[in-house]
């Protein structure tokens, strides 16, 4: 819980820094329709966000983030940032040979490898369904402080 408590103190919207967290941001007209469809992305140890942006490209920026959802990294299998950038990592190179498909291999998809290879709550069954399900529920709308 210490780990939670230091990760979530690091969150930064404004230098777009979000520790262990899962971060998504609709995608227009598709999520006006749909509100449970956007795109996803993961995140690492000191916040630097991972995308599958599309066919064999996974990159280290992510556009718009309109919510997050803070991770427990004491819930990594190995526990530890380590473990955690290590599947990240993983995920994010398997994912730079694969072709994006809308509907079954994407951006969800991506994050979803990563948690089953860091076997986040002790589970290898993380898959797009239950990210977009979770997301919804568990995410914290990002607020940029006031000027």
């Amino acid at each position: 819980m210490k780990n939670y408590r230091i990760a979530s103190e690091k969150i930064n919207p404004e230098a777009s820094r979000y520790p262990y967290c899962i971060v998504w941001t609709p995608i227009p007209v598709l999520s006006w329709l749909f509100p449970f469809i956007g795109h996803m992305g993961i995140c690492t140890s000191t916040g630097v966000i991972r995308d599958f942006a599309g066919p064999y490209f996974v990159s280290f920026v992510f556009l718009l983030k309109s919510r997050y959802w803070m991770l427990d990294v004491s819930k990594v299998y190995t526990s530890g940032s380590n473990a955690w950038d290590t599947a990240v990592h993983d995920a994010s190179e398997e994912y730079k040979h694969r072709m994006h498909n809308l509907c079954c291999d994407n951006c969800h998809s991506h994050v979803a490898m990563a948690l089953n290879l860091m076997r986040y709550e002790n589970s290898t069954s993380w898959n797009m369904i239950n990210l977009c399900l979770l997301a919804l529920i568990h995410g914290k709308h990002v607020s940029l402080p006031k000027k």
